[in-house]
């Protein structure tokens, strides 16, 4: 009983930290310490997982804007960090401890400097306010139990126990509440208009969001909607805030900067980059690694850093392709077997299109069962790939021609117009006359089955009127 009453005083002292925002105690397990660290940790699961976009100009201009909001936030002592993620789904998320990243899909949909600033204050508003650590501190709370047995003890230092590592890149998808949103949505008003733009411009954004089906990319990442729960009446609420705080600051005149921000984003990579591989035709291409198999029919692909995932229609089979560690197949299917504990069932030395590789037929048990396993291993000039095909022990038989074909199909690739495509691209155009939105889209060479999405992504509404000398996004 003593150590529980001098594990809950230990609890209650380090539970009560002041919210930078609203001046008032939250229950809190997480340390601005730990926060920066938790921050540090996942910024380096981002970078790795997911990449970086590499526009120095672009990356520069975003960085820039950031710092001056950074400054004029509840937190202006932090070490902020504003980065591009190489990612074509429209979101953005903010890190514990000042790391802020936009996808380049979401500045592809934005439309001015002041849309930016609103959504860049958002993500501010959710570090500032401390949204990570609290919902960090509600999931620790939740998994330690009402006793607080745990925390007490990982308080006082025993080890063995839980740390912050363990959320990982995963903080960027703890779910915000309304009301936090409701919260970083004020106070994206509050820091855009202290940075002198008209953050009404914010609404307008969301509203284009409402008009898009985007909800995730080929690396994983979620859209905007599925990791930022929309308040009810976010938009009139935006507006009416953004209207009260400029009066209250007295601004006049504020900052919208459209035509700035869209030459800044001229020549932005727009959708999935297929030099980092892309499905057509039923194969899938890697110009970059020169190198293609093909897809079985009504299977879907998820392409991400590390691998390409193909599920089957009824989703009771996988093949995983990906590179291998090894010197030569037979080391790399070593290792795999090592690794996954599998039960060698068949292995044997085979040719794939010329060259050499190991194929091995497994069965790898789990705590959820027994999987069987096809797996090849192959050798393209100095480097490994392998391919896994799994199911369960029951269909496996019903999949293994299909596995065995799919990764015989496996070739370097050597079709010039394949090595050498190119991604679509954002180019801003000026009109050349006044005319409805459709006919100025038309006049820069969209055609008609692009026109509804070039609307949204220009943020307009059909039959809108377009002045003379407009500058709009166009995708080439």
């Amino acid at each position: 009983m003593t150590g529980l009453i001098l594990i809950g005083a230990v609890l209650m002292t380090v539970s009560c930290a002041m919210n930078p925002v609203t001046g008032r105690p939250d229950l809190m397990l997480v340390s601005k310490e730990d926060e920066i660290k938790l921050g540090q940790q996942t910024d380096a699961g981002v970078t790795g997982e997911y990449g970086l976009y590499t526009d120095q100009r672009l990356t520069g201009y975003v960085d820039e804007m950031g710092q001056r909001l950074g400054k004029l936030s509840h937190r202006p002592e932090l070490d902020w960090h504003f980065k591009i993620l190489d990612a074509s789904v429209v979101n953005a998320f903010a890190a514990p401890g000042g790391y802020v990243y936009f996808t380049r899909g979401i500045l592809a949909t934005l439309n001015s400097e002041a849309e930016l600033a609103g959504i860049m204050g958002h993500e501010i508003g959710h570090v500032t306010a401390r949204h990570s650590a609290q919902q960090i501190s509600k999931a620790k709370m939740a998994q330690f139990g009402l006793v607080g047995v745990t925390v007490g003890l990982s308080i006082l230092g025993i080890p063995g126990l839980s740390s912050l590592a363990e959320f990982g890149v995963g903080v960027l998808f703890l779910k915000f509440s309304r009301d936090n949103e409701r919260e970083a949505d004020s106070l994206a008003v509050e820091y855009a208009t202290k940075a002198g733009y008209d953050a009404s411009q914010m609404a307008d954004f969301f509203e284009t969001l409402q008009r898009m089906d985007s909800k995730s990319d080929r690396s994983g990442l979620p859209s905007w909607f599925s990791t930022h729960p929309s308040p009810e009446d976010r938009e009139l609420s935006i507006r009416a805030q953004s209207k009260q705080m400029q009066q209250k600051m007295g601004l006049k005149d504020a900052k919208i900067d459209r035509e700035d921000y869209l030459r800044v984003i001229d020549g932005l990579i727009y959708g999935d980059d297929p030099r980092q591989g892309h499905v057509e035709g039923g194969f899938y291409y890697h110009p970059r690694m020169r190198l293609q198999f093909p897809v079985p029919a009504e299977w879907k692909v998820n392409d991400t850093r590390d691998a390409v995932q193909m599920v089957s229609k009824n989703k009771d089979a996988v093949i995983l392709f990906s590179g291998a560690p090894g010197t030569t197949p037979s080391d790399a299917a070593q290792k795999y077997v090592s690794k996954a504990g599998a039960r060698v069932l068949k292995s044997d030395e085979v040719h794939v299109n010329g060259l050499l590789a190991r194929r091995v037929v497994s069965d790898v048990t789990g705590k959820d069962g027994t999987i069987n396993v096809m797996s090849f291993f192959i050798q393209k000039e100095k480097e490994i790939f392998q391919f896994h095909g799994l199911s369960s022990q029951r269909l496996f038989p019903q999949y293994e021609s299909l596995f065995d074909s799919t990764m015989n199909g496996f070739r370097e690739l050597s079709d010039p117009k394949k090595i050498n495509v190119q991604p679509n691209r954002i180019r801003t155009r000026f009109t050349k006359k006044r005319s409805s939105i459709e006919n100025a889209l038309r006049a820069l060479g969209v055609p008609d089955h692009r026109l509804k999405d070039m609307v949204v992504l220009n943020g307009g509404t059909p039959g809108q009127n377009i002045p003379a000398n407009t500058l709009l996004k166009v995708v080439e």
